[in-house]
């Protein structure tokens, strides 16, 4: 931490199941929190990365030295609140500089009850996740006046290893809304703030396994009345809605516990009506063909990835989020593979041969981030077109 604010801030400790720990300062809630830690490598948006429901029960490292300058404002978060478990930043900057700006990064990680620790050295820690992979860990954000004794640092290391393993967790029905809801709001403009879509094209009914909000304002701004529904949605009640196009989104945790999720992709897809699907949406997709998924060593979280499009050569700069990704080995005759991952190879995107069905293992909507796959929003477009009318 910047050496002006030593003193300003209580101890903090974060461990992790392997034994190492580091300290640091809370710049959030007192408390103890624990989840997956995973570095992200993104340079902007820390305020829609915590409040990205697929960072739900991971805590985030970012890896750009500097985070909070900006400050935080009502209008860019991606949920209702905070969903990451944690945060681990270097640098927390004297000043908020932005004329969006409300409050103070700290100010809104204490307002949400969330636990941060700055001041450690986070590439250290990145190169420990990089060669042994995420891991368990956890955050102590100690009262003022309290150090990091022995006992406490212990404590930590404790709560670390007992945290539960992401393997074999279905977080997408812990994350989803309760009840279905209707959006119609569009992207934001510096000029008039967020839209309204008053005269949609399309009718979409949108799964929520941790929907973002900017992904939703995509779609309507593409033209689409969106009706979000709960993650245990079955198919039959989606399809008595006769929608033009189903939308399947992103989310945390481990795919295959999906099972409920996974039903209703297969029985929507073999329906003939067009699916897209994002991230974990892609990954129950790919599911429901029989295809198999698989833990990654520390998975893909950042702005900058670079996925190849097999059909046309396309070389975009992508936003991903994800733990987990799809076997590309095991795609039956009807799936194609569409994307690959330029750094490590992973599947990136798939598409079935005979249905109007596709899906992205990024996040297209990229906000913040690169915009470059954005086309595959006009590509669920063109497919709801060309199907028959309803």
């Amino acid at each position: 931490m910047l050496s002006s604010l030593e003193g300003k801030f209580p101890p903090a400790i974060l461990a992790l199941a392997d034994g190492s720990y580091f300290l640091g300062q809370s710049i959030g809630a007192t408390g103890t929190t624990t989840g997956e830690v995973v570095f992200n490598t993104s340079m902007t948006g820390y305020q829609e990365i915590l409040t990205d429901p697929s960072y739900r029960q991971q805590i985030v490292t970012l890896t750009y030295p500097h985070i909070g300058n900006v400050g935080v404002n009502d209008e860019d978060v991606e949920s209702s609140k905070v969903q990451a478990a944690g945060l681990i930043i270097k640098d927390l900057p004297l000043l908020v500089s932005n004329f969006r700006a409300q409050r103070s990064l700290s100010d809104y990680l204490k307002a949400e009850n969330t636990v941060a620790i700055a001041g450690i050295d986070t590439r250290k820690l990145t190169r420990i996740l990089r060669t042994k992979g995420a891991q368990n860990g956890a955050i102590v954000g100690l009262p003022a006046g309290e150090q990091p004794t022995p006992a406490r640092i212990d404590e930590a290391l404790a709560a670390a290893r007992n945290a539960p393993s992401m393997v074999g967790l279905d977080l997408a029905k812990v994350v989803s809304t309760q009840r279905p809801y209707d959006w119609n709001q569009t992207e934001w403009s510096i000029e008039g703030g967020f839209g309204t879509q008053d005269k949609p094209r399309f009718k979409v009914i949108a799964y929520d396994f941790g929907v973002k909000k900017n992904i939703l304002r995509m779609l309507a701004a593409r033209g689409c009345a969106v009706t979000v529904v709960p993650a245990q949605t079955p198919a039959s009640e989606v399809l008595a809605r006769k929608p033009d196009g189903v939308f399947l989104s992103n989310g945390p945790g481990d795919p295959e516990p999906c099972d409920y999720a996974i039903a209703a992709a297969r029985e929507l897809i073999d329906s003939g009506t067009p699916v897209f699907g994002i991230c974990l949406g892609h990954q129950i997709m790919a599911l429901a063909c029989g295809a198999k998924t698989y833990k990654m060593k520390f998975g893909h979280h950042g702005a900058n990835h670079p996925v190849k499009d097999l059909q046309d050569g396309r070389v975009s700069i992508t936003s991903q989020n994800h733990g987990f990704a799809v076997d590309e080995k095991t795609l039956p005759a009807n799936v194609r593979a569409t994307h690959v991952s330029l750094f490590d190879g992973t599947l990136q995107g798939l598409a079935y041969v005979d249905k109007p069905a596709f899906c992205f293992q990024g996040h297209p909507e990229a906000l913040p981030g690169p915009h470059d796959v954005g086309y595959l929003f006009d590509r669920f477009m063109e497919k709801m077109a060309a199907a028959p009318a309803k």
